[in-house]
């Protein structure tokens, strides 16, 4: 008898069960951790460790201050398990993305991307006709490959530190 053959890279490889739902207060500490350790980790090809601790630092590593969010922002998240693994903050009114950020580990299996794609339907069902992002330099290089329009580039400063990100519109037609 023969040994079994190994399993295959894509069999070893289970990409974990993700259900995409609106933020429940709950979700906030995850939140949290989610977006320090995005901007920690996951922005590290493109940002210096001095901007990165600055822009961590802009937001509170603390469940109430993204509760507080919650309630100024529709909020959709990508759930692992019952934990928020991803997250996306948008103003219907200004048909904006606030925020957008995903677990390091997590990044690139298009989490991110379908966060967006709900949002942008939601958008769509509200009237709006054109979506808008100041999206890191992390996330500008995904965006204006899936069709995203730049504006130009600008500065945002945080706690001393200059970040750079692009201003980048959709159209929703």
């Amino acid at each position: 008898m023969s040994a079994p053959h190994p399993a295959s890279p894509a069999q070893e490889v289970r990409l974990p069960r993700i259900r995409y739902r609106e933020a429940l207060a709950d979700d906030a500490s995850d939140q949290a951790e989610v977006f320090y350790h995005a901007v920690m980790t996951g922005a590290s090809r493109h940002y210096s460790i001095e901007q990165r601790h600055a822009w961590a630092s802009a937001l509170p590593r603390e469940g109430a201050a993204w509760r507080a969010r919650q309630a100024l922002f529709t909020t959709l998240v990508a759930d692992c398990d019952g934990r928020c693994v991803g997250f996306v903050e948008y103003d219907i009114a200004r048909a904006r993305i606030e925020t957008l950020y995903v677990w390091p580990s997590l990044a690139g299996q298009g989490i991110g991307r379908r966060l967006l794609e709900l949002a942008e339907e939601r958008l769509k069902q509200a009237g709006a006709r054109r979506m808008i992002i100041e999206a890191s330099l992390l996330l500008a290089e995904p965006l204006l490959r899936a069709g995203w329009v730049s504006h130009g580039e600008e500065w945002v400063e945080r706690n001393g530190e200059r970040l750079p990100r692009l201003c980048l519109s959709k159209a929703l037609t």
